[in-house]
């Protein structure tokens, strides 16, 4: 019995890569737009003087570095995660000094949520497939090249 042939660019002797994390990669992506959502708020704060210009841009700056920080964690484990939910709770009680953040802050913690779920999913699928193909590779392994 033959095995199918390998898929093109993928020779059966290349090393399977471990898969990286969506559901990290995707926190990542929503930290970091946050990072930019959060300086254009501080932005408009500024310009409607909704308080001194140097609490404005404190608060302003102090929410930008916890995305930062948030960011770099979510490399390193859970406490990029924590971080990054109180992220959004504090994006969504912005709108108590800019009520165009609820609506913002909403739509950003839905993205959280839909990706933490979602990226966890793809996770679970990409690490399954992973060990499958480790499997194959392995169950080969004692086949000689004429074999395959």
């Amino acid at each position: 019995m033959s095995t199918p042939p390998a898929a093109p660019g993928s020779p059966p002797e290349q090393e399977i890569r471990r898969p990286g994390s969506a559901r990290q990669m995707f926190a990542v992506t929503v930290l970091m737009s946050e990072f930019f959502v959060v300086l254009f708020a501080t932005l408009v704060a500024h310009g409607l003087d909704v308080a001194d210009r140097g609490v404005v841009w404190g608060v302003g700056g102090a929410a930008m570095l916890a995305c930062a920080v948030a960011t770099a964690l979510v490399r390193r484990g859970r406490a990029g995660y924590v971080l990054g939910t109180a992220v959004q709770v504090l994006l969504v009680l912005s709108g108590l000094v800019v009520p165009t953040m609820f609506v913002i802050g909403g739509i950003f913690v839905v993205l959280w949520i839909v990706s933490m779920r979602v990226g966890a999913r793809i996770d679970v699928e990409r690490q399954e497939r992973y060990r499958a193909e480790l499997a194959h590779r392995a169950g080969r392994a004692g086949t000689t090249p004429a074999d395959r």
